[in-house]
């Protein structure tokens, strides 16, 4: 079979690009991303040469570029990843979270339409479903529960996910959702909670943690998120919505001081600043369906997940380094400047 995966030289998409890379020699996979900031074409190195992996870059929201590669292509599955993610930087500029995240989202549905894919893969976030309590540790979001949105992050994620339920209906393509909890794990973009924190701290610089730091988040090592997509898209049921969770809930400030315990750096560098707006308190998903209708079980705990995920920022410093300096963003040039995409 062949593979559509957009975005995968971004965090998770790099990692299931390795995923299906490796586990599944005999399938074509085409990674292609249009390189903004959080790409990395860096994270497909270890794969770039394997010959089941071709890249292209370009925009999903580009209509004329998804035609022309679908047409010579002819891809069998969809998995999209694309999609502007950073909450905060959907505060200062919301207009290109709806580009990419809803205008890009329609223009892969209309493609996959024409051309007649097997399966079209939407992975969203559980953020659609706003937040809950603190309070009431008994409440988990479900695939029933109501779009409850508070970000224009999330409100396009959640436009995204109703565009695809849509076109299942109305055009009968067949489709699947995924939303997951909160990834962690290798590959994972500087400005995101983990990777910023491990960075500054081994700088022994100030560790900036929103408010009180008493947001809960429910942790999803990204190796599980993409056995689960895996799973999904080969036995998930067509027009269905499947929540990946990791039942791994910390509070942003359980989870920075884990990370200053195992470098052995001191409490004091946590500096609390001014509260996200809109900061959602608590997230955390139930993956109920997903482990009993499909048998997904996650590999790691979050004990064990971010042992792994430090000491491979420990043993991977290059790698975060050069986008801290900003030298990742010339890896295009100097690996693609003499070969043609196709």
């Amino acid at each position: 079979m062949k593979f559509l995966v957009t975005g995968g030289a971004g965090f998770i998409g790099g990692n299931f690009i390795h995923y299906m890379v490796n586990k599944y020699p005999e399938d074509t996979i085409v990674n292609l991303d249009k390189l903004t900031y959080a790409g990395n074409l860096e994270t497909c190195k270890p794969v770039e040469d394997k010959p089941n992996y071709k890249f292209y870059k370009g925009d999903i929201a580009d209509r004329a570029f998804i035609f022309d590669l679908f047409e010579k292509e002819r891809f069998d599955i969809v998995v999209n990843f694309a999609a502007e993610s950073h909450v905060d930087r959907s505060i200062e500029d919301p207009e290109i979270f709806v580009k990419t995240n809803v205008l890009g989202t329609t223009t892969l549905l209309d493609a996959c339409v024409k051309y007649g894919i097997q399966r079209y893969h939407q992975v969203s976030t559980d953020e659609v479903y706003g937040d809950l309590p603190l309070d009431r540790p008994d409440l988990f979001f479900t695939e029933t529960t109501p779009l409850h949105t508070s970000s224009p992050y999330s409100s396009a994620k959640a436009a995204a996910d109703l565009f695809v339920l849509a076109y299942h209906r109305t055009y009968g393509l067949p489709v699947t959702i995924s939303r997951c909890s909160n990834n962690y794990g290798p590959y994972h973009f500087p400005e995101k909670l983990i990777p910023l924190m491990i960075s500054r701290a081994l700088a022994n610089e100030s560790l900036p943690v929103y408010g009180d730091g008493a947001n809960v988040r429910d942790w999803l090592h990204v190796y599980d998120h993409c056995t689960a997509i895996d799973l999904i898209i080969r036995q998930g049921k067509n027009g269905e919505v499947y929540n990946v969770g990791g039942h791994n809930e910390r509070s942003n400030l359980e989870v920075v001081k884990t990370i200053l315990k195992a470098l052995n750096k001191p409490e004091s560098l946590i500096r609390f600043v001014e509260d996200r707006k809109g900061h959602d308190r608590r997230y955390a998903i139930d993956p109920t369906k997903l482990e009993t209708e499909l048998g997904w079980k996650p590999k790691y705990t979050f004990d064990t997940g971010i042992q792994q995920t430090i000491q491979w920022y420990l043993e991977n410093k290059e790698w975060w380094q050069n986008i801290l300096s900003g030298e990742y963003q010339d890896y295009f040039d100097k690996m693609y400047a003499k070969k043609i995409d196709g």
